[in-house]
């Protein structure tokens, strides 16, 4: 791979079925997806209220062999049950909610090709997190 980000649908989903091509012909133990943090003023006329967005946990998306694997809110959780009732091919597996956590841990077994699990990638991103069309996403690892 030469690049690593990508700010329009079409390249975010081009660099995500390369990240996953080249996850599996390096046989990588996985492939990790980062959306950057919205973008932010250049000029806060307030100027004593800090920026809580960059500070936040930003969403990540993380895929190894035939599995994804994210964290969602209660809200997320039901934006993700239905948008993988979308994909007849993929399937969650596992859910799991520790109490020291406020989120839920979701595992979505994926068997597709590169181009489809890219298109399922960007819609996590664009559906679930609610990023904007013009979200920037990082291959952060592959």
């Amino acid at each position: 791979m030469t690049r690593f980000d990508a700010d329009t649908s079409t390249e975010r989903r081009k660099l995500f079925a390369d990240a996953v091509t080249a996850h599996r012909t390096r046989g990588s133990a996985f492939l990790t997806i980062e959306a950057a943090p919205p973008e932010t003023p250049a000029f806060d006329p307030g100027g004593d209220e800090e920026d809580e967005e960059e500070d936040e946990p930003q969403p990540w998306l993380q895929f190894a062999e035939k599995t994804f694997n994210l964290d969602t809110t209660g809200d997320e959780l039901d934006r993700v049950k239905s948008l993988v009732d979308e994909f007849p091919e993929f399937r969650i597996d596992e859910l799991e909610s520790p109490e020291e956590a406020e989120g839920t841990n979701v595992r979505i077994t994926a068997r597709s090709d590169a181009n489809r699990l890219a298109d399922f990638a960007d819609r996590v991103f664009r559906e679930v997190y609610e990023r904007d069309e013009d979200y920037r996403a990082w291959v952060v690892a592959v």
